[in-house]
């Protein structure tokens, strides 16, 4: 497993004879690595003859300061979980990644002003425009998302459709703990009694016969609810429990 720690190593990596001819699957992760993003390195490991993992925390899409600060770094144990399913991990520095300041970005009209772009102004044009840098970088053929970040899905796929990326989104089922809990790099931030009643929350998103009815049961069982709707057959959820967000959703 290669480490490419800036732009021109992992250039020189990508247009050497190891990738030659090969098809590339591409997981983009902010790090703090779980069993949910291992299943997408075992994914893209089934479909490609070679996998890139990308791990690099994006400043562009938290609008709160504060809430970048406290994501954690655990570039060791990614680059442990990820052994025997990573050819490559491309860790870009922000400065190189960002070198024109975010002068240049990308933004979307329509879905990203709703739900989670309405609580965290900005955040897509963040998300895309890391994204649409890093398929140009890593240049797969397959690049891996998960379905617990729904919304975030939807927008990265259109991003590719409209502007004629020569890649396919590939979207993986969300991986969940024995009680539901959709598995986070942010769980780890509960007490164990938060982590315990946060199962709740995917548990009334599968069972509530609507949202208004989700969102009443959740706030009486003491979270915050930024919002809880159903829309295009799936019902999106995003709710504040110890000072944690957990965002998840269910087909209905």
């Amino acid at each position: 497993m290669r480490l490419c720690p800036s732009i021109p190593e992992w250039r020189a990596a990508r247009a050497g004879a190891d990738f030659a001819g090969r098809t590339v699957g591409f997981v983009p992760t902010m790090g703090a690595l779980h069993a949910g993003h291992r299943a997408l390195l075992e994914r893209a490991r089934a479909e490609n003859d070679r996998v890139v993992l990308s791990i690099f925390v994006n400043p562009t899409q938290f609008n709160d300061p504060a809430d970048l600060a406290r994501y954690p770094r655990t570039l060791e144990a990614d680059l442990a979980l990820a052994g025997g399913l990573a050819d490559a991990v491309f860790v870009p520095p922000a400065a190189e990644l960002y070198a024109d300041n975010y002068r240049y970005r990308v933004s979307e009209q329509s879905l990203s002003l709703r739900w989670e772009g309405a609580h965290r102004p900005g955040h897509f044009d963040g998300v895309l425009t890391v994204v649409l840098k890093l398929l140009h970088l890593v240049q797969p053929h397959r690049a891996y998302f998960g379905e617990k970040d729904w919304q975030q899905l939807q927008l990265v796929r259109g991003m590719a459709q409209a502007l004629f990326l020569p890649v396919e989104i590939v979207a993986c089922p969300t991986v969940r703990e024995s009680d539901g809990l959709a598995l986070s790099s942010r769980n780890r931030r509960l007490s164990p009694a938060g982590r315990a009643h946060a199962a709740q929350f995917a548990q009334t998103l599968r069972t509530a016969p609507d949202a208004g009815t989700a969102a009443a049961t959740l706030r009486a069982a003491g979270f915050g609810v930024d919002y809880i709707d159903d829309h295009d057959g799936v019902r999106l959820g995003a709710v504040r429990l110890e000072g944690v967000r957990l965002l998840d959703n269910a087909r209905l």
